[in-house]
């Protein structure tokens, strides 16, 4: 539902005043998004459970619990990435992967996408030198 004339001229005088109160802030808001704030979690829980894994193969062989302990900190790291990955839902999804999505490379480089295809090249052009 629309905002009406008045509520949109409140809301205009609101944002103006945080603008004038706290530049830094009201930048920061702008520019933060649902699909920015879940991706950074998920980065961190994909962090999380590589630090589970690692403290699972460290130390399972010596004590029992700390293997669990890290098997909990792995399952704790997925939970929150499926909460996150569901936050940003499919359009966050895109936003993310756009990169590998679009018909031509943007941004510096090309992004992700054309890191992957400049390895691949790199890698086939390495292979089949050395096989001749």
């Amino acid at each position: 539902m629309p905002l009406s004339e008045h509520e949109q001229r409140i809301l205009a005088e609101l944002e103006e005043s945080l603008v004038r109160q706290d530049p830094e802030f009201a930048e920061r808001v702008r520019s933060e998004t649902v699909y920015r704030h879940a991706g950074r979690y998920c980065k961190w829980a994909a962090f999380g459970f590589v630090v589970g894994v690692a403290i699972l193969v460290a130390f399972y062989s010596e004590s029992v619990v700390l293997g669990l302990f890290g098997v909990a900190i792995m399952f704790a790291s997925l939970v929150i990435f499926e909460r996150n990955l569901r936050r940003m839902g499919k359009a966050g999804w895109h936003d993310l992967t756009r990169s590998l999505h679009d018909e031509q490379p943007s941004g510096a480089g090309g992004g992700i996408e054309h890191a992957v295809h400049g390895a691949r090249d790199w890698f086939r052009s390495h292979l089949f030198r050395r096989e001749r």
